[in-house]
């Protein structure tokens, strides 16, 4: 009888235990009313333009969006949760952003962040990201150097020079190119843009007579224009930011350098580029790149943004992407049912979803790979993707004469 009442009091005691362990394990999730998105980014300094004209409205817009539905569904809180975003400016500086970065992640412990403004700075944050276990879908900005880091938590959307510049190489040879001149902006985008073009030009039998880095901030680049003109260069490569996109098109304007090709990375695409220059545009190709033609998305999208804003879109490279990339992002945190970082970067690498710009998904690097284009060119007013093969929605041209000043 005594072992039988000492049997039941053991059986009684480990089973109190597994339940009281099973108790344990069950960790209240503390009250939570909102999901606070954090971003250090260019609002003042040199980058500021290209952030206002071809970012930040669209990450707003998703915001809006989503808030709009009543926010996104958490299945572990059981309840749809808004969103609300505290930017900071970061100046257009590298330092200042890593630091508010910083911040961000540590002080004010935000649920997720959005990536700052341009190759350097992203290039900058992908680590600080990483190392906090924070997930960072990279906007505007791509750097082939961050395919050597092991980053599981970055996350590459737009196109970058592994995948414009050969594009634009055999642009450059079907329209009968035969020099170049190159100018680029010291810094990792500049760098790593005329890096990959000079092996690529000279591959396809193209001279490269120039190639000149300039700094950030240059209120002159007539000098470089000069040269390429007199060094009879058919194509003109400008490796650069918005700023000098626009500097660089007046002057050349000023000298009558007409090119074949007049290509600018960075700032074309973006509609106060066609709206500052308005006929002078027709021609100018730029990276990118997508229109409404992209997708019925797409059409979509741009409709929206309208709708929405009264404005034209102003970006036809990253706008699409950008909001595609959090619709991508929205459906992985409902899907993962927690803001666990760790749960969502796992089903954002591994999931295709349904997006503005069509199917979405990552590669095994965590690159994007649905590119609707690569290069862009204005062409009676619209933003024509000129790439070859599927992806083309126009021949590109060989870019008219400037106007001449009336």
């Amino acid at each position: 009888m005594k072992n039988k009442v000492l049997l039941g009091l053991v059986v009684l005691t480990v089973a109190v235990t597994f339940l009281c362990g099973g108790c344990a394990q069950k960790k209240e999730l503390p009250p939570k009313d909102k999901i606070r998105i954090g971003q250090a980014v260019s609002l003042s300094g040199p980058l500021a333009s290209g952030n206002a004209a071809a970012s930040s409205p669209y990450y707003d817009l998703w915001v809006k969006d989503v808030n709009a539905e009543g926010g996104i569904y958490v299945k572990e809180y059981g309840k749809k949760l808004p969103v609300e975003l505290i930017i900071y400016d970061d100046k257009s500086d590298v330092g200042t952003m890593t630091k508010l970065l910083e911040k961000l992640i540590t002080e004010d412990k935000v649920d997720f962040i959005l990536p700052p403004w341009s190759t350097a700075m992203l290039f900058a944050a992908a680590p600080i990201a990483n190392k906090h276990g924070y997930i960072l879908i990279g906007g505007a900005g791509g750097a082939e150097k961050l395919k050597e880091v092991k980053l599981p938590y970055f996350f590459q959307v737009l196109n970058f020079s592994e995948t414009q510049v050969p594009t634009l190489a055999d642009i450059l040879t079907e329209l009968g190119v035969k020099k170049v001149a190159i100018i680029f902006i010291g810094d990792l985008h500049g760098v790593e843009y005329v890096g990959r073009a000079v092996p690529e030009f000279t591959k396809r039998g193209l001279e490269v007579v120039l190639k000149k880095e300039y700094p950030m901030g240059v209120k002159d680049l007539s000098p470089l224009l000069k040269q390429a003109k007199a060094l009879g260069a058919d194509a003109f490569c400008g490796f650069s930011y918005p700023d000098e996109c626009m500097l660089v098109t007046g002057q050349a304007m000023g000298i009558d350098y007409n090119p074949k090709v007049f290509f600018l990375s960075v700032g074309p695409a973006f509609t106060f580029y066609k709206d500052a220059f308005g006929p002078a545009a027709e021609g100018v190709m730029c990276g990118g790149a997508w229109n409404e033609k992209t997708s019925p998305g797409a059409k979509k999208f741009a409709e929206h943004y309208k709708e929405v804003t009264g404005k034209e879109i102003g970006n036809y490279w990253g706008a699409l992407y950008f909001y595609s990339s959090m619709q991508h992002f929205k459906q992985a945190v409902e899907k993962a049912g927690t803001i666990d970082q760790k749960k969502i970067r796992d089903i954002m690498a591994k999931s295709k979803f349904d997006t503005a710009l069509g199917p979405f998904w990552y590669d095994e690097r965590q690159i994007f790979v649905n590119h609707p284009g690569e290069i862009g060119q204005w062409q009676k007013g619209a933003f024509e993707v000129v790439d070859q093969g599927k992806k083309r929605t126009a021949t590109p041209i060989v870019k008219p004469a400037w106007p001449k000043k009336k």
